[in-house]
């Protein structure tokens, strides 16, 4: 007779399977995280050592930083991406709400055709509209203007998207019964949809931020004014000025990432909701 195979492994087996996979996962990860360790490493050298193949610094020094914050008007530019960031978040959260519940909940004629307008806009990148865009911001006057760099940023189909998606997961039978208490769609919006939304808001807002803050293309395109200059922007006129000052370059670069790595490991839990809420129902 023939010999069934086993479906079963051993544990050997499965052990190594284990290491296999816990040895794939270790490179990936020293390979997303080496770049930032080389960056740190070079913010902490002097001009002379910038490219040495060393990772730890042969004399540390945090003059660096020192210069970036002193001589530059780097904390000009972060205030200005703080301000921004938070400004798009906050208005985005609130209209990109309201969207998602009128297109999960409310029937009207054409909802579904504008969804679909909506979410077909994620197939279309920045650089495709910069330059309509452009003209429309310069016709209404709104070229170097914060109004300029937020206004643009504040409508993105991703949050809409995500929102409906979470909307249609909602049972039903909450916002019939505040109907039967008389109220309407914007009491059941304010007093019942948001206090349920606030998981999906706080992933969003994190995702919003950290979109902005690290937003580049747009507010150089908008703002030429080094007043409004964003640090993106303020980093890479940085090193157009310092060519050679990878230094210089680098502690700028990490004094930015700090915000972002913070965020990210404080709400990195809601990030991740929010990516599997995005699902389709």
């Amino acid at each position: 007779m023939t010999k069934k195979p086993s479906l079963y492994f051993s544990a050997s087996q499965v052990t190594m399977v284990r290491l296999v996979w816990m040895t794939v996962a270790a490179i990936l990860a020293l390979m997303i995280i080496f770049p930032l360790l080389w960056m740190t490493s070079i913010s902490f050298k002097t001009a002379q050592d910038a490219f040495s193949p060393t990772l730890l610094p042969a004399s540390p020094t945090f003059g660096n930083f020192t210069y970036v914050i002193t001589e530059v008007p780097f904390v000009r530019y972060m205030a200005n991406s703080l301000f921004v960031s938070a400004t798009v978040t906050v208005v985005a959260l609130f209209f990109h709400s309201m969207a998602g519940y009128a297109l999960a909940r409310l029937r009207f004629p054409g909802r579904e055709l504008i969804f679909l307008a909506i979410f077909s806009t994620l197939l279309v990148s920045l650089p495709v509209i910069i330059v309509p865009l452009f003209i429309i911001v310069r016709a209404m006057g709104m070229l170097n203007t914060y109004a300029g760099i937020i206004v643009p940023s504040i409508f993105n189909a991703f949050g809409i998207f995500l929102l409906r998606q979470y909307y249609l997961s909602l049972p039903r039978e909450i916002e019939e019964a505040a109907v039967i208490d008389g109220a309407g769609y914007w009491r059941i919006y304010w007093s019942v949809i948001l206090p349920l939304s606030k998981p999906i808001l706080a992933a969003l807002a994190i995702l919003f931020f950290l979109a902005n803050w690290n937003a580049f293309l747009w507010p150089l395109t908008v703002a030429s004014d080094q007043d409004l200059w964003v640090v993106q922007v303020g980093i890479a006129n940085f090193k157009s000025e310092y060519s050679a000052a990878w230094n210089y370059m680098m502690a700028a670069s990490t004094i930015v990432a700090i915000p972002t790595l913070v965020l990210f490991l404080i709400f990195q839990r809601q990030i991740m909701d929010s990516i599997k809420t995005s699902g389709l129902k």
